[in-house]
């Protein structure tokens, strides 16, 4: 008897020592997950431009349970550090296979801070179907998850309906996207004004120096208006789109709603009247990630929270 608990104590202690788990009991979360956007600041400043925690381990191999790796595409003027502080670790924790990138940098990248999403969204989107097939090759997987956030909904889209990348992704949900586009007060109405007059290119030249898919997030916009002519959403793809009332960049907030059988729409406030997360805010708020966790595992849905949440997260 005293030889069998002592072996038995011994197989604990060698699990313990090689970081695994007896069968039925949860293990430790590896990382912390912060519910603020000011985590992004010392990220940046300790590994500038660098994947967030929990993202990039090419050794990863997805789980029966995670199936699909989850690519995340930040916003316009983020790049993967600062954009996904929350959910990179907090997906990593739930046992999917994660992965980031900066996209869209024009020119040689800013090595103190780069913001990424600044060239025209065709070419961002090349870029994502190049990283797509990097992590379907390194993970064995057959298809990916798509989560995004602002520009990082719309250029998916390109990828998605133009570039073959509808066979190679599965579940695509998004943070603040703007399928309409937006009016940014006033703007998309004097872009289209200036198409009206025949002074495009006037305009364009003023925008696309600096930041070439700017442009394509107005209104009426020609990028907007390709993507409308094929239709947003490709029927193999399965959507969730997530909007906050409080959005102050995508106006109206409404733009982001989307229609058809295999389209979802959440807007925070009417699962949670607590809830005033902005634009930036929901990529560090509890109530979205309630929502994201069950959108990217549908067979496996838990109360979403309602927990209040400050303009900046959560």
């Amino acid at each position: 008897m005293r030889t069998t608990k002592s072996l038995g104590a011994l197989a604990l202690s060698l699990l313990l020592l090689i970081g695994l788990t007896p069968a039925g009991q949860a293990a430790a979360p590896r990382y912390f997950v912060p519910w603020t956007l000011a985590a992004a600041v010392p990220a940046q400043l300790a590994n500038p431009g660098g994947p967030p925690p929990g993202a990039n381990d090419w050794t990863c191999r997805p789980s029966e349970e995670h199936p699909n790796p989850v690519v995340l595409t930040h916003g316009l003027g983020a790049n993967q550090t600062v954009n996904w502080q929350t959910f990179s670790p907090l997906l990593a924790n739930e046992g999917y296979c994660v992965f980031s990138l900066t996209y869209g940098v024009p020119g040689t990248p800013n090595p103190v801070y780069q913001p990424g999403g600044l060239l025209p969204m065709e070419q961002s989107a090349a870029q994502l179907g190049t990283f797509v097939d990097k992590v379907l090759d390194r993970t064995g997987a057959s298809k990916v998850d798509i989560l995004g956030h602002s520009e990082g909904t719309l250029m998916p889209s390109y990828y998605v309906r133009f570039l073959d990348g509808a066979a190679k992704v599965d579940k695509y949900v998004s943070l603040t996207p703007l399928w309409q586009g937006t009016t940014l007060f006033g703007l998309s109405t004097l872009y289209q004004w200036g198409q009206v007059l025949g002074l495009k290119p006037v305009v364009d030249g003023v925008l696309n120096p600096a930041c070439g898919s700017c442009p394509q997030f107005l209104e009426g916009s020609d990028y907007l208006t390709k993507l409308h002519e094929r239709g947003v959403f490709a029927p193999e793809v399965e959507y969730t789109n997530i909007v906050t009332k409080y959005d102050e960049l995508v106006i109206p907030y409404t733009s982001g709603l989307g229609t058809g059988p295999n389209v979802r729409n959440v807007v925070l406030q009417e699962t949670c009247g607590l809830d005033f997360a902005e634009h930036a805010g929901v990529a560090a708020d509890r109530n979205t990630a309630g929502h994201v966790l069950n959108a990217l595992d549908p067979a496996n849905t838990k109360p979403v929270p309602c927990v209040p949440a400050s303009p900046i997260g959560s």
